[in-house]
């Protein structure tokens, strides 16, 4: 017995296929995959920065069945009745609903170029002028340190000096040397002696702070190398991005009633 369609099924099919393909990438089981999904999909991709070409979109679309396969068999399960799976979806809703309201956070409070020029401003007023290449020798003790001064007007090797007795791992190892660095990045005492020192000089009495006496020479001055403001203002706005979110974050905080 044979078994033909209908002139109106026929007509039926016929124009709610192309409809259904453009709504659906797929019928799994007999229910649609919705094209919503993969675009979905597509959109986490785009986010990371990574192009979506044709071979992306068969990978995602391949995704999209896959994923609702094994939804059916969960549900199949009564994986959604069970209480680790209520859990679970809980905090994923929490997770979604609190990025979507640090995006709108932000994108109601932008990061301005006004303000990002204002913070390079103070960085370049805080890490301007002069940078200096120093060595140290920290010791224990005030006669130590007089000593080791006594050693090197005597001719004695400060490298040397530094792999023997500097009790500061780091430099001592590298014969006291302390790399370039501006002299607000040393503690007080440390930099206050330090910029008093001309290039080659050795300072002619210990210097006493937190850390122990130091014995200091300075290698080499010269003006700080600042990056330009285009170089680093992606950097300062993600930094600054970020302390205004921690700062929205602490307001809410202090504002909750917690009991």
């Amino acid at each position: 017995m044979k078994f033909s369609l209908t002139a109106l099924t026929a007509a039926v099919l016929i124009t709610t296929a192309p409809w259904a393909m453009a709504q659906n990438v797929a019928i799994v089981n007999g229910k649609p995959v919705p094209a919503s999904r993969v675009a979905a999909l597509e959109q986490q991709i785009a986010a990371t920065g990574r192009p979506v070409d044709e071979a992306v979109r068969a990978q995602l679309k391949e995704e999209a069945i896959l994923r609702e396969i094994f939804m059916q068999e969960a549900q199949k399960r009564g994986i959604g009745a069970t209480e680790e799976y209520k859990q679970q979806m809980e905090l994923a809703r929490q997770t979604i609903m609190i990025r979507a309201l640090f995006a709108d956070q932000q994108k109601k409070n932008p990061v301005t170029e006004a303000d990002i020029r204002a913070e390079y401003d103070k960085f370049v007023a805080a890490n301007g002028g002069k940078e200096y290449r120093a060595r140290h020798i920290l010791v224990e003790s005030e006669d130590e340190a007089k000593a080791i001064i006594a050693s090197l007007k005597k001719g004695g090797k400060f490298d040397e000096i530094a792999k023997k007795q500097s009790k500061d791992p780091g430099s001592g190892a590298n014969g006291g040397d302390l790399d370039w660095a501006a002299a607000g990045s040393y503690v007080p005492e440390f930099s206050a002696a330090m910029v008093k020192l001309e290039k080659g000089q050795l300072t002619q009495e210990p210097v006493k702070s937190q850390f122990g006496w130091h014995v200091i020479r300075v290698d080499d001055v010269r003006t700080a190398e600042l990056p330009k403001f285009e170089d680093i203002q992606p950097q300062i706005a993600q930094q600054m991005q970020q302390q205004k979110m921690q700062e929205y974050q602490q307001q809410l905080r202090d504002k909750a009633k917690v009991q």
